[in-house]
């Protein structure tokens, strides 16, 4: 933690505009990378450049000359850093005393430079050439019993290229285990929307911004998570667009922001009010919410208005009946209860959504991190159904995605339940049998780590020991595995929390050119809308010794599968080839793939029910019934608060940043909690005291971080929020989507217990 003292203090300018622009300039001093990182911004996002390796929000055509946000900002500085890690740095510190550091201290120290094996006698990383590491590799998998004893984690900022081969390579290795990033965050996108509309993904491009007569933002904090979306947002709220934002937590972008690219605004310091109705939402209260919205539009039809669109639903949708019921069934005062809203103000979201010829519905993982996230986004295609907001300019369901390329890897095969289609094109466009049956995902893996059955964990990109649930018990699960490897830019948790053998890959980034034997390379990424896109790094390399992602995979393929029928020398130089057999696997949105990506702004996927066509078994939309109005199980103690882990400004998943959230008013600390001053009052509580936090739980085991500040935070009644990873450790590894398997972050029962009475 930081030695300077923290500060608490209320955040009332607009979001954005100088403080934004500040912000920046201070990221690039800080990083050394004030004239490079400049030079860089100026490629992000624009053709010819490379994609921001943060968010996966879409471009906007490239009709800006700066198409990039603060966060996206502070994720190239982060990237293009001149600092390093080196074996002296390793041969000066063991892994037990960088254990002892913390996550913002580690990100500090700067970009890998050469690939580092594990050494028990020394604990302490040790330089190992990069074929003696693939040797290492392919001995650990092919010792393994059955290839099920191994995991093959995917960040979302692998690139489509990449992940493809990823996915080729684990299947002809025998096994569909693929814990990804996705389902920790949208899996019940990817698992609760094929049912519904009949694919895994949001129907919205960026272009609907522009037509929509209303919009929905439901439990995701843009101005944070995906800061290009305040554009449309606010030119969509200049035109008089109704935005309507539900959340526990009032985010100050969404009240407030100020275009750092609108030159007036930024003279002028003005501002433009984003959200015309804040729903104080009270966790867990977004069923309620849409079941209140749904109860009103039924009972307007009942009274004789023409609120549905008839047509639509008889031509296109089935279990309208099923729906009309389950909303008849609901009491308004269950529903005043659940949402913690007033009924009024329900009325009034109805009206809104009633009056809009038009409507958009985004949403984040404050709706899918639930116990039963996978249904709750259901219902909000239930909403959409019911007026006919698919198929049609300005309208759709619009899922929020964090890595910039977590859907891409999913479109390619990042899967662990994988389609008989897409196994049937495997088998035969590469002459191999893949494996049928269902692999692990996130929690699955740990679960497999735990009891002995996993043996080896190999992460392509990201923090997964800092990302999952359950800290304590998953750090245990990691150190027992006989091999873990990370394959990363910089240092993190998950290269200290590692097996018995361990190996530190470092890779070229998203920023940086790949020059091969063919040439230079470029790979693509798909965004949040389904626009692929090419990315072209700019900068050279942080050091000679890294390798690109891709030669990475191919060299693990070759050095465990000697006998492998896939020619994966190949594909190390031409990643043209790679765009070729993507389009021979998923010939119907991939066709041309080589010749598509030459346009400067890319290719949309195709997205069926934008044609109001639905890949679903009956051929239909389906209104899909959630009974009642609870998306988690209940805790009867009076005591319980639902806690959502949620990132600060200055932090980007599980990378930090900096100790300050300054649109929340957070300075030099990250081991808060936000909590409503009548709860604070209710348990005897004042601001600036400090707590513990401890998880309701029928296991047995004990949950407790300690040491937290409260602070006095416009939270909804019976909620609080603080920062993950520090809190992680109250998420129990078994509370999670049992239709995704995405863990229930969003909503974790807690009880507060001062610190005299945990002492």
């Amino acid at each position: 933690m930081t030695d300077a003292k923290p500060r608490y203090r209320t955040y009332t300018s607009p979001a954005g505009g100088w403080g934004a622009a500040a912000a920046t300039a201070k990221v690039l001093m800080e990083q050394s990378v004030v004239t490079k990182g400049s030079r860089a911004l100026l490629a992000m996002n624009q053709p010819g450049g490379f994609k921001c390796p943060s968010c996966a929000f879409p471009d906007a055509a490239c009709t800006k000359k700066l198409e990039f946000c603060e966060n996206g900002a502070k994720a190239l500085a982060h990237e293009a850093t001149k600092f390093r890690v080196t074996r002296e740095f390793f041969a000066a510190h063991s892994a037990s005393e960088l254990m002892e550091q913390s996550d913002y201290w580690l990100e500090m120290q700067g970009r890998l430079t050469e690939p580092m094996r594990y050494d028990a006698a020394t604990d302490h990383y040790v330089p190992v050439s990069w074929d003696d590491a693939f040797a290492l590799i392919g001995r650990h998998l092919r010792a393994l019993d059955s290839p099920h004893q191994a995991e093959f984690y995917t960040s979302g900022r692998t690139a489509n290229e990449t992940a493809f081969l990823y996915a080729i390579f684990v299947r002809e290795f025998g096994t569909n285990n693929f814990p990804d990033c996705s389902n920790m965050c949208h899996e019940p996108t990817s698992r609760g929307l094929p049912p519904s509309i009949g694919i895994g993904k949001g129907t919205v491009v960026l272009d609907d911004f522009e037509h929509a007569e209303a919009i929905f933002l439901i439990g995701h904090n843009a101005g944070t998570n995906a800061p290009r979306m305040m554009t449309p947002l606010v030119e969509a709220r200049k035109r008089g667009v109704p935005i309507v934002a539900v959340n526990p937590m009032p985010e100050r972008a969404l009240i407030k922001f100020t275009e750092p690219q609108d030159i007036v605004q930024m003279a002028t310091f003005g501002s433009t009010e984003v959200t015309s109705e804040f729903v104080h939402i009270r966790i867990g209260g977004d069923l309620a919410l849409i079941k209140g919205m749904m109860k009103v539009m039924f009972e307007r039809e009942a009274a004789g208005e023409a609120i549905f669109d008839h047509d639509f639903i008889a031509g296109h949708t089935d279990g309208f009946a099923a729906l009309q019921a389950d909303i008849a069934a609901q009491d308004w005062a269950a529903i005043i209860q659940a949402s913690g809203l007033d009924e009024a103000q329900i009325r009034r979201c109805a009206e809104i959504y009633i009056r809009s010829n038009a409507t958009i519905i985004c949403y984040g993982m404050g709706v899918t991190q639930h116990q039963q996230g996978s249904q709750l986004v259901q219902q909000i295609a239930n909403l959409l159904l019911l007026k006919g907001n698919f198929g049609k300019p300005g309208a759709g369901i619009s899922p929020i995605r964090g890595h910039s390329n977590v859907q891409g890897d999913r479109t390619v095969g990042i899967d662990e339940r994988p389609s008989q289609t897409y196994l049937d094109k495997v088998r035969e466009v590469f002459g191999f049998e893949p494996p049928r049956d269902h692999g692990h995902h996130t929690v699955e893996s740990i679960e497999a780590m735990l009891d002995g059955r996993a043996k080896v964990f190999i992460g392509l990109g990201g923090n997964f020991v800092r990302a999952v649930p359950d800290t304590d018990r998953s750090y245990d699960a990691m150190r027992q595995l006989d091999l873990t490897v990370g394959i990363a830019t910089k240092l993190n948790r998950g290269h200290l929390v590692h097996g018995k053998d361990a190996l530190i890959l470092p890779v070229i980034a998203r920023s940086e050119r790949i020059v091969t034997a063919a040439g230079e390379q470029f790979v693509t990424i798909e965004d949040s809308m389904s626009n692929v896109t090419a990315s072209r790094g700019v900068l050279d390399p942080a050091s000679e010794h890294l390798l690109p992602e891709t030669e990475i995979v191919c060299r693990m393929a070759i050095a465990t599968l000697p006998g492998s029928k896939v020619d994966w020398a190949r594909y190390i130089d031409d990643y043209s080839l790679i765009r070729d057999k993507i389009a021979a696997v998923y010939p119907a949105i991939y066709a041309g793939f080589s010749e598509r990506i030459k346009a400067p702004l890319g290719f949309h996927l195709d997205i069926p029910p934008r044609r109001r066509m639905w890949a679903t078994p009956n051929g239909k939309a389906n209104f899909l019934i959630l009974p009642g109005l609870a998306v988690n199980a209940p805790v009867a103690d009076p005591a319980m608060l639902r806690l959502a882990t949620v990132r600060s400004h200055d932090q980007f998943n599980t990378t930090i940043y900096s100790y300050n959230d300054r649109y929340r008013g957070v300075y030099n600390d990250r081991m808060v909690l936000f909590m409503n001053g009548d709860d604070m009052a209710d348990r005897g509580l004042a601001a600036g005291g400090k707590i513990a936090l401890e998880t309701f739980s029928d296991d047995g085991a004990v949950r407790r971080v300690e040491g937290l500040t409260i602070i006095d935070y416009p939270m909804s009644r019976g909620s609080v929020a603080g920062y993950y990873p520090e809190l992680n450790p109250l998420l129990p590894l078994a509370f999670y989507d049992k239709t995704s398997g995405c863990p229930a972050a969003k909503a974790i029962p807690v009880r507060v217990l001062a610190v005299a009475a945990v002492d």
